[in-house]
């Protein structure tokens, strides 16, 4: 006669202990890589964009392909004036550079010459767009889809989403009162241009900060819609 069990057996739908002991392990090293990288992202000289080209000549190419001619000119010639040199899309106001271009670094460093010495500044990129304008621009022409973002994460800043997002503001004729740039340029009328936009990029020869490149960059930009023209044939 067989003799009755008195242990009861676990039920299915019961998980073992060590199955439970590994998702938490799993948990906590994730978490933990998380942090780290967040934290190592804030020491922008840790690494470099790999997206990020340097170049032995200025005013230097696009990252951005294709587009038109007279608008791509514009840029180059708007970076020419605004961070000229070989690594536009990291600069930093005052000269030094970032390398985590995942998104704006919003870094404020101290103004030092000008109207606004004292103050401090968050322009950044080849274009040193404030990280309050990056944002609104990038709502509005980034091409990532700001519904699709991850929690805490943001607008890419890498060269390409730093050029398309200028490219489609200054291509909107509704961000510029109505105008259409692109046929102004080809009317010829590059300084009636660059006023128009001198409250936005204040070294463009009208605005508050004229540097040493604001009287040439009419020429500059003959200069580089030449070469624009060239190309996009």
């Amino acid at each position: 006669m067989s003799s009755e069990n008195n242990h009861s057996s676990p039920s299915a739908d019961q998980k073992p202990a060590s199955d439970s002991s590994s998702a938490w392990w799993s948990l906590i090293c994730g978490v933990a890589i998380l942090t780290l990288v967040v934290q190592l992202k804030g020491f922008h000289g840790l690494w470099r964009s790999p997206f990020e080209p340097e170049w032995n000549f200025t005013p230097a190419p696009l990252v951005m392909r294709g587009g038109d001619p007279y608008l791509r000119a514009l840029m180059r010639t708007i970076s020419a004036s605004e961070s000229n040199g070989a690594r536009p899309y990291s600069l930093l106001y005052g000269g030094e550079h970032v390398s985590d271009l995942s998104q704006h670094p919003d870094l404020c460093v101290t103004i030092v010459v000008g109207p606004n010495t004292g103050n401090c500044t968050t322009a950044a990129g080849r274009y040193q767009m404030l990280t309050s304008t990056w944002l609104d621009k990038a709502r509005e022409y980034h091409t990532q889809n700001g519904s699709l973002l991850f929690w805490g994460s943001s607008y890419s800043f890498e060269p390409e989403d730093q050029d398309q997002v200028v490219y489609r503001w200054l291509a909107d004729p509704s961000a510029w009162g109505g105008v259409d740039l692109s046929q102004m340029l080809q009317d010829g009328q590059i300084a009636e241009v660059l006023y128009l936009l001198s409250p936005t990029w204040t070294s463009l020869g009208y605005g508050i900060e004229t540097n040493d490149m604001s009287s040439a960059l009419p020429q500059i930009y003959d200069e580089m819609l030449q070469e624009e023209l060239q190309n996009s044939g």
